[in-house]
């Protein structure tokens, strides 16, 4: 196994990631940039990264990220759909008058789409575009100030998120409540519908702007229960000491975060992996079984 490049060490040790790491850098990630490179023709290129909570998306654009500059000299650009969630104050809003589960943040309906569809334009048009950020800790959106912003052309947009490129469900399916939280909270089905007819038309709209799809596909719901509460204990020891840790989220809390992505995590879990242009299949141990579609 050759060496990992020297833009690799910084990432590992930042993102506390072990050595061991190191292979599936070098065996799956990148490979998968390797061959995004090669989908680059001319104009920019929008990759959709999705993948449950917990499951590495987020260290997946990073590296990403770093591959395609360092190993192929492409410009990129990541934003995350959690970056364009609407305000605390505006969910809110959606909760008194639609469905007070909406106050959550996560769902379709619960982000900027719009904003999010003038971020990817911008960019893809070389205008100087500020990238905006959401605080976890807080459950709100940073202030403009805090925001990135990427002044050059840039050659490929990496757009990840739970939900990206997620499709709508029949009707009909929408029926049966999928969890605990649906069955008493969502009895009359105004909040999965409402959901449901979101990813029909802005969400669909927003997705229609990416021009490849990776999916990174978890073994089962159990999977992503654990991953997310550790990534959640990492969050809690960063703010170790911080007065900024009212978002933080005990373990019922995270079982019932949960339960808002559940119906479109399963439905996504189903019907994406036959249409992802590259699918990156985790084991239980969260390392990658296979990856399909990079060669």
């Amino acid at each position: 196994m050759p060496q990992p490049p020297e833009w690799l060490k910084p990432i590992l040790f930042s993102e506390s990631l072990p050595p061991s790491f190191t292979d599936l850098v070098q065996q799956h990630y990148l490979p998968i940039a390797e061959k995004i490179a090669s989908w680059h023709t001319g104009k920019p290129l929008v990759i959709g990264i999705n993948g449950a909570q917990g499951t590495g998306k987020s260290t997946l654009s990073l590296i990403l990220a770093h591959a395609l500059k360092k190993e192929h000299g492409k410009s990129t650009s990541v934003i995350s759909i959690d970056d364009i969630y609407h305000t605390k104050s505006q969910r809110i809003k959606l909760s008194e008058t639609i469905h007070p589960l909406l106050a959550t943040r996560g769902v379709p309906g619960t982000h900027d789409v719009l904003l999010g569809a003038a971020i990817i334009h911008s960019l893809e048009t070389g205008n100087p575009t500020l990238i905006p950020s959401f605080n976890k800790a807080t459950d709100d959106r940073h202030t403009e100030t805090s925001w990135v912003k990427v002044t050059e052309p840039v050659d490929i947009i990496i757009f990840e998120g739970w939900c990206i490129g997620a499709r709508a469900q029949e009707d009909d399916a929408l029926e049966r409540a999928s969890n605990a939280l649906e069955e008493e909270e969502d009895q009359n089905q105004v909040w999965r519908h409402h959901v449901n007819e979101k990813l029909k038309g802005e969400y669909a709209e927003l997705f229609s702007l990416i021009d490849k799809l990776i999916m990174i596909k978890a073994p089962s719901m159990q999977c992503i229960y654990q991953w997310r509460s550790q990534q959640e204990s990492k969050l809690s020891a960063k703010l170790e000491g911080s007065d900024d840790r009212s978002g933080i989220m005990s373990d019922q809390q995270i079982k019932r975060f949960i339960m808002h992505y559940e119906r479109l995590t399963r439905w996504m879990l189903k019907e994406m992996p036959d249409r992802a242009d590259i699918l990156v299949e985790l084991n239980t141990d969260h390392t990658i079984h296979q990856t399909k579609g990079i060669v």
